[in-house]
């Protein structure tokens, strides 16, 4: 039987290259997005594709989506909450009000889809939850507090969240994919209210800005590697997508038991005294 696929911000990006794989081997897609017109015209017609206006900063967008899906699939097998924003810049410079866009459109955007989706899964008895995250959700990087607070607590969410109930999920940390999140459409620079920052500012803004169409991961074959792993008996509860995140992964996990091993003792020692 073939399986019903959500995929959230799949107008383009890596949300393009799941939909278009997906429906590739024969699989039913939910394709997501802001601006259906555009969702629809950029992954084509197919008989196994519908296409839902989700804005997934509001509930009610999940929740008619879901119902939706209901409605012309019966059943949701596989959610993949791929839809985020990018707002760079020093912490001192991020507003407040760019913090909350980062986190609604990355972290409790995911989370209203899932919340919708959930009960459907439940009832089912089975159904598979993923994360696309990044590698700033375990590595933290400059000019980018805003994104990796917002993955980071993707990963901390879903990494709790094992549920019960036949439900699998799996995070999914890539390194640098040649996708649209560095385009001027997508990535939104704060503006500079702090002149310290100035010239780091234009030196990191010029560096992304080159990065752009330069990123050596491929997303269409990480679209087949998510169908890959989806089909396995059981979900990987995490996956370190590219030759790039696994170095910096590796690098983080060396400092990390560097810093262990060196404070193991004082550590250990915090115990009430018997």
């Amino acid at each position: 039987m073939s399986r019903v696929w959500m995929i959230t911000g799949a107008g383009r990006g890596m949300g393009l290259d799941f939909a278009k794989a997906v429906l590739a081997i024969g699989d039913k897609v939910v394709a997501t997005g802001r601006n259906p017109d555009r969702v629809a015209k950029a992954i084509g017609q197919s008989d196994n594709l519908l296409v839902v206006t989700l804005d997934v900063t509001k509930p009610a967008d999940a929740d008619a989506a879901v119902k939706a899906t209901l409605d012309r699939f019966g059943r949701l097998d596989v959610l993949v909450n791929n839809a985020a924003g990018f707002y760079a810049g020093y912490f001192e410079d991020l507003t407040p009000a760019h913090i909350e866009l980062q986190l609604a459109s990355t972290l409790t955007g995911a989370m209203n889809v899932t919340r919708a989706v959930l009960p459907v899964m439940r009832a089912q008895g089975s159904g598979k939850v993923i994360a696309i995250s990044s590698t700033a959700g375990l590595v933290g990087f400059e000019f980018c507090s805003a994104y990796a607070a917002a993955k980071f607590g993707v990963d901390g969410w879903i990494e709790a969240e094992v549920a019960p109930f036949g439900i699998e999920t799996m995070i999914v940390n890539p390194g640098f994919f040649r996708t649209e999140l560095l385009t001027d459409e997508s990535t939104q620079y704060a503006p500079s209210f702090v002149s310290d920052y100035s010239e780091r500012r234009a030196q990191q803004i010029t560096g992304w800005k080159a990065a752009n169409g330069q990123q050596v991961g491929d997303p269409a074959k990480l679209a087949q590697v998510l169908i890959t792993l989806v089909d396995k008996p059981e979900l990987p509860r995490r996956f370190i997508a590219g030759a790039d995140a696994l170095a910096m992964v590796r690098q983080k996990l060396a400092l990390l038991q560097e810093q262990v091993d060196a404070h193991e003792e004082l550590a250990g020692s915090l115990a009430f005294d018997s």
